[in-house]
């Protein structure tokens, strides 16, 4: 066990980086948190909990991370996978764009690298999909590299710990936090410093209401003394919100759908959904006289990050075998057994107006 206690002499102005590393390494190895990928230096394993944790809450990533390595042993397993067998194993989770590309990045990896991960920060950031935090995080936990992974966390740990005030909305701002995160980081154990600092930043030094008082570094926390705390970090961007409006025309016979792929250029590329009309506005009534209206949802509305979609389903029955042939003939559209429809991989919003409004 780590010695936690160490004296800061009170002179100091700012915290040493031995005895910073020191302390979170010791904090690191009482409090953190009981986690699968922190058992394994495998690159594969590692590899997929970081896509799979990008822009996602732990307790959220966990049974994804457990469906995906039980359903496939290795990067070769995965590579060879069909895509959509990958979406479907994703879905649910968002960020559709991460799954395309973890199928590439592990093409790559078994063609051009013989099946095995690169095994250093720089090599690693040529693989589709893996940017600086990951390929850190992959170089120093499985390769003991000394370099530091910089996510959201340790931009909020580092800047109110230190007093930071660069704008971490500026790409500018990466180098100066990197580079004082690796001024900190031990010669030894680079992989437990950049989870220690992460698994810090998630569970004490939170966004909102920090632990300041169960933490080891407040009295010299340049935010706790300069009551900046909401202040820090300094984030200047914005993000404006395009508001979509979907309305889903569910075509239906004889315990049938119809159901196409989306095509690559917008969200959700390669899922399957119904027939889509997107327009300006919401659609007050059907424009659809072809078939019996069956059924009709309220307003579904479903938050991306950068978009809001205002989602309506209206379910129509045709009523002969020949106009169905006739309509998947005009549409170009895809016949699915509605017990199958689970068998594909969807966007959330059609998985759950079918599992809990769709009448059959």
């Amino acid at each position: 066990m780590r010695n936690i206690n160490k004296p800061l002499k009170e002179d100091q102005q700012h915290i040493k980086e031995d005895w910073f590393s020191t302390q979170l390494l010791a904090w690191y190895d009482i409090n953190k948190r009981d986690l699968p990928w922190r058992e394994t230096k495998d690159p594969f394993k590692v590899w997929l909990s970081e896509i799979i944790l990008q822009q996602t809450r732990v307790n959220q990533g966990l049974p994804y991370y457990q469906k995906f390595t039980n359903s496939f042993n290795s990067v070769k397993e995965f590579a060879s996978a069909d895509l959509d067998v990958i979406l479907k194993l994703w879905q649910g989770l968002g960020y559709y764009s991460r799954a395309r590309n973890m199928h590439k990045c592990a093409i790559m990896v078994v063609e051009d690298y013989s099946g095995l991960f690169p095994s250093n920060y720089l090599e690693l950031q040529k693989l589709k999909g893996v940017g600086k935090y990951t390929a850190a995080a992959i170089a120093s936990i499985c390769f003991n590299e000394r370099v530091p992974s910089v996510d959201g966390n340790v931009f909020r740990v580092l800047s109110r710990l230190f007093g930071m005030t660069e704008d971490i909305a500026k790409g500018s701002s990466f180098k100066v936090y990197f580079e004082k995160a690796k001024s900190l980081m031990p010669i030894n154990e680079p992989g437990d410093f950049n989870q220690a600092l992460m698994e810090f930043g998630a569970t004490m030094c939170i966004p909102k209401s920090p632990k300041c008082g169960d933490c080891m570094f407040a009295k010299h926390c340049f935010a706790k003394q300069h009551r900046m705390i909401d202040v820090l970090p300094v984030k200047s961007k914005t993000v404006k919100i395009k508001h979509r409006y979907f309305n889903y025309r569910v075509f239906t016979y004889d315990d049938r759908v119809l159901m196409r792929q989306r095509k690559p250029g917008d969200i959700w590329t390669g899922l399957f959904e119904f027939d889509l009309q997107e327009t300006e506005k919401s659609l007050k009534r059907s424009n659809f006289v072809e078939a019996k209206l069956r059924q009709s949802s309220g307003e579904i509305v479903h938050q991306l990050t950068h978009q809001k979609l205002h989602i309506q389903f209206q379910v129509f029955e045709l009523e002969s075998n020949e106009a169905w042939q006739k309509l998947k003939e005009e549409k170009q559209m895809k016949e699915i057994l509605v017990g199958e429809i689970g068998d594909y991989a969807v966007p959330k919003p059609i998985e759950l107006f079918f599992n809990n409004e769709f009448c059959q």
